[in-house]
C-alpha cells in the first residue's frame, strides 16, 4: 500500500555523521578525530547550523583548517 508519501534521501556529508534533531536542527560529528595540531587549530569535530548547506559550509571549514595544519 503507498500512503503518497515520497522517500527523500537523507543527506551525506562523506566522513561526518549527520543528525537532525527534534528542533529541526543539523549537527554534524567528524568520524575520524582530528589531528591534535587541527583542533589546537581550531578545527571543531561537532558543529551544528540551521540548514544543511549552513552545516556544509561550516564542516568544510574545519576540513580547510585541518589541511592548513598539515599543508
Amino acid at each position: 500500500m503507498h500512503d503518497g508519501k515520497a522517500i527523500v534521501p537523507a543527506p551525506t556529508i562523506p566522513g561526518w555523521r549527520l543528525i537532525l534533531s527534534d528542533q529541526s536542527r543539523f549537527w554534524a560529528f567528524r568520524r575520524k578525530p582530528f589531528s591534535n595540531e587541527a583542533r589546537q587549530a581550531g578545527a571543531e569535530p561537532d558543529v551544528d547550523a540551521d540548514t544543511f548547506d549552513e552545516i556544509k559550509a561550516i564542516v568544510e571549514r574545519q576540513e580547510e583548517i585541518a589541511r592548513g595544519v598539515t599543508s
